[in-house]
């Protein structure tokens, strides 16, 4: 399965809908989004653009836009909403995703997982350790690096990261 990853929207339209719509030509199957997409509006938003499943964890900004409790009472069909952790099984990959590295680093160091994914930092980053990789999709508000997602293929094991302006 083809999937996504996503993380610090920062409610920056424009560039979610550039990845949208580059993730819906390319047959994605599910993103999975890191955290601090900030405004409830933003994630109706991606929740239109995007048919498909979309897991997500809340990050830092997204508490001070009280994004968690305005979901509880206004469900989006397609998203699955996690507190700081999520935890999803695909195609026989053990995939954990947070928003915060510490978080991330913790899940890694457990070795219960084959994939880790996180946000906060907006760097692109990605190690393997002891049979867990740790990645970071870098941000896609465009802020203190360039806009980015990643994608990654759970048949394959294939990790790539997209830079907006090259897509």
């Amino acid at each position: 399965m083809k999937i996504a990853i996503i993380s610090d929207t920062h409610d920056n339209l424009a560039t979610l809908n550039k990845a949208i719509a580059w993730i819906n030509r390319n047959d994605i199957q599910k993103i999975i989004h890191c955290g601090d997409i900030a405004s409830f509006e933003t994630l109706q938003e991606l929740s239109g653009l995007y048919a498909g499943e979309i897991q997500l964890v809340f990050g830092n900004m997204d508490d001070d836009y009280s994004l968690s409790e305005t979901l509880k009472s206004h469900p989006l069909a397609n998203v699955i909403a996690h507190r700081k952790i999520g935890i999803i099984n695909i195609d026989d990959r053990r995939i954990a995703f947070t928003h915060f590295p510490r978080l991330a680093e913790d899940l890694a160091k457990s070795e219960k997982y084959d994939i880790v994914f996180y946000g906060h930092t907006h760097k692109p980053w990605e190690e393997k350790s002891d049979g867990t990789w740790l990645v970071n999709s870098g941000n896609l508000a465009g802020q203190f690096y360039k806009p980015s997602f990643a994608t990654y293929d759970t048949a394959t094991d294939q990790l790539e990261l997209k830079v907006l302006e090259n897509l």
